[in-house]
């Protein structure tokens, strides 16, 4: 046994046994045999819960005050839809969210950081509001002397700590007095906050009201005063935590956020820089969008001079280079720095033209910024309902506004638009292999059922394989393109399954599956055992293997293979490593399936390694509230993870756009099964 893994092995945890640890079953060989027992030392057993103790209290924990709460975000449109709907001023400020529980009132921004200290005298005038347990949702802004909202004002606001010039505008109320209100009608949570304002004047809380005009005059209204846009919410929505079709935004002029990545040396009279080079995000790259030059007075470029050089780097941050010309005479900078840019229009080429700064902001991290497009509003025929029909990858979204999981709020466009944004991260996973689909097409809560082959239903840009690799049957179904992948969604998928082995060598598989799954009433630390344990085993045999998130309750250890052994074979020695942790480690494993078998232990599931059966591929979402996805780690990083749904659908692209290396790199199919390795098992191959 290596000293590496002696060491790991050992330094698993601090914490002494809280029982002695038994063995049973047959006697391994003594190199393994000392690798599970120095690892069963720092193993812990946990009594067994009963499920209904367990149902009891996710009762309890889905039943609580939230401490974090998701503002809902509006749709770009390029124009207004019919139907009814609830017209607001577009404020330009700062988003922000009020918690009050337990006496105290904390102000967040749109992404969490508390600003309380940056507004005292705004947390007082809530606090006299007497409400608690509840969720406010608003904008703050400083106005002009025309009564029109100033975004530099309010940045200068800020800088000057005048929280008094400041004016929260307030607009919904997803919580009040305990009740949650995120399931009843946008107007009767705003008809509740209107009440409750009128009943505490304020003059730093104001609500936000709605427009008394016809639908056509309202923008029109709104651009000839100079205000940024109008936001819509559509008459009977609920309050959902994402990016919505229920709230939609116009805007009078192009305007969003850039990402700086440089800067040109001024020119003439002018001091501190010439332009900011602007980019945005797609996938996960910086492309080149611009730059803009106007739009800044002396306080403003002396205070981002100072900055732009505190950012200084040698290399492009972009991911294509510039032209000879475009980088002439460019400082390049740390990509962190997000600006605000009003601008004429956007070029074929995807450039900014007649830009003029705004603002830099502070509340919008520069990983989320990207070219933001307007849906397509269409009018429907007299007598059909209205809908907004987006095109995801030009493939059309039908009932874009379903929701898909009622925990997290996601709808049908927004899984849609994540598979999108993802899917240079699924995809490699998913071509050239069998894919099995697990479709819900009324949302999780619904009916749902697995779909390994063409049937009838026709699934736009999807692959159908050769008929010959299952006979018997319709043919086998393949993802190889993001049409694809996004035509599934349309069809109601959530989840992509994948086989063992590739389409073109299907007899052979090319990995195999060992996936923990433990009895729900387990602590997570067990699974963290179970899962350093399973390693140490597999370093024994001289195994290379890699572990995703299952995105549902367990670990999914993946041991790539050289295409050599047949089905059976693989699925055996996946079976054997489960016997003999389950032969040293009995109380702690179970290698039989089903909810009795497995109570206080960890089921090592090998069964995902026959023909015909599939797991679920890395990057796919899973079917469960919120949303999680099954996600690839790094061996490294076990330590700090915190569960096996710790990413989903409203934070998974995040930690893509932080990574510095594939969490996989130097995944390889050059493993071979051999003799020997069957013989430190105890065990024999088919």
């Amino acid at each position: 046994m290596s000293e590496y893994t002696r060491k790991r092995n050992f330094e698993i945890t601090d914490e002494p046994p809280e029982h002695p640890v038994k063995r049973g079953g047959k006697k391994a060989p003594a190199s393994l045999q000392f690798v599970v027992q120095s690892g069963a030392q720092v193993a812990m057993k946990k009594p067994p819960v009963s499920p209904r103790t367990t149902e009891t209290k996710a009762r309890a924990t889905d039943a609580r005050f939230p401490d974090a709460l998701a503002p809902e975000l509006a749709t770009l449109v390029d124009k207004a839809p019919a139907g009814d709907w609830r017209y607001e001023i577009k404020f330009d400020g700062y988003r922000l969210l009020t918690r009050i529980h337990a006496g105290e009132v904390r102000l967040f921004t749109r992404n969490g950081h508390d600003w309380t200290d940056k507004l005292p005298r705004q947390a007082k005038a809530i606090d006299a509001l007497k409400l608690d347990d509840s969720w406010l949702d608003g904008e703050i802004v400083v106005l002009d002397e025309a009564g029109l909202p100033d975004f530099q004002a309010l940045q200068n606001a800020f800088e000057l700590g005048r929280s008094l010039d400041m004016i929260y505008y307030l607009f919904d109320l997803p919580f009040c007095q305990g009740e949650d209100l995120r399931q009843q009608p946008v107007e009767d949570r705003r008809a509740r906050l209107k009440k409750i304002l009128g009943a505490h004047k304020h003059k730093l809380l104001r609500f936000s009201d709605a427009f008394n005009a016809r639908q056509q005059d309202i923008l029109q209204s709104v651009c000839a005063m100079k205000l940024e846009g109008v936001i819509g919410k559509r008459a009977g929505s609920p309050y959902r935590s994402q990016r919505s079709t229920d709230w939609i935004k116009l805007k009078c002029q192009l305007r969003q956020e850039f990402v700086v990545v440089g800067y040109t040396a001024p020119q003439g009279s002018r001091s501190g820089f010439g332009a900011l080079l602007l980019a945005v995000h797609e996938r996960k790259q910086l492309r080149y969008a611009g730059r803009v030059g106007t739009g800044f007075d002396q306080t403003t470029l002396d205070d981002l001079s100072a900055r732009l050089k505190a950012l200084h780097v040698d290399a492009s941050p972009l991911d294509k280079p510039l032209s000879s010309s475009q980088r002439r005479g460019v400082q390049w900078v740390e990509p962190h720095l997000v600006a605000e840019v009003e601008f004429a229009q956007w070029t074929r080429e995807g450039i900014v033209r007649h830009a003029s700064f705004v603002a830099l902001r502070s509340d919008k991290p520069a990983a989320e910024i990207v070219h933001e497009r307007p849906l397509k509003a269409e009018r429907p025929a007299p007598g059909k309902k209205s809908a907004i029909r987006p095109l995801v990858d030009k493939v059309p979204i039908s009932h874009p506004e379903r929701v898909i999981d009622a925990a997290s709020g996601t709808q049908k466009l927004q899984l849609a638009q994540f598979y999108g944004q993802i899917a240079e991260w699924i995809l490699p996973y998913l071509k050239n292999r069998p894919v099995a689909l697990l479709r819900a097409p009324e949302g999780i809560d619904g009916e749902q059922f697995f779909q390994k082959h063409a049937e009838r239903l026709a699934i736009p840009h999807i692959k159908q394989l050769d008929p010959k690799l299952d006979p018997g049957h319709a043919r086998l179904l393949e993802i190889d393109s993001e049409q694809a992948l996004i035509g599934a969604v349309q069809m109601g998928t959530v989840e992509f399954h994948t086989w063992g082995s590739t389409s073109n060598r299907i007899d052979t598989p090319d990995h195999f599956v060992l996936d923990l799954d433990p009895d729900p009433a387990l602590p997570w630390r067990s699974m963290l055992e179970a899962t350093r344990l399973t390693l140490s085993v597999l370093d024994e045999l001289g195994l290379d293997a890699y572990l995703k998130t299952s995105g549902g309750k367990g670990m999914h250890i993946i041991v790539p293979l050289a295409r050599h052994a047949d089905w059976d074979t693989v699925k055996a020695f996946a079976k054997a490593i489960a016997q003999f942790m389950t032969q040293q480690l009995p109380e702690r494993f179970t290698a039989t399936s089903g909810p009795k078998n497995r109570v206080g232990k960890i089921f090592v599931d090998y069964l995902r390694n026959g023909r015909g059966a599939s797991t679920v591929t890395a990057y796919s979402v899973r079917a469960r509230p919120g949303l999680p996805v099954s996600v690839p780690i790094a061996r490294d990083e076990l330590e700090r993870l915190s569960g096996a749904q710790q990413w989903n659908v409203g934070n998974l692209l995040e930690r893509l756009q932080a990574l510095k290396a594939d969490p996989w790199q130097g995944y390889a199919n050059r493993q071979r099964i051999t003799r020997p390795m069957w013989e430190k098992l105890g065990s024999s191959p088919p």
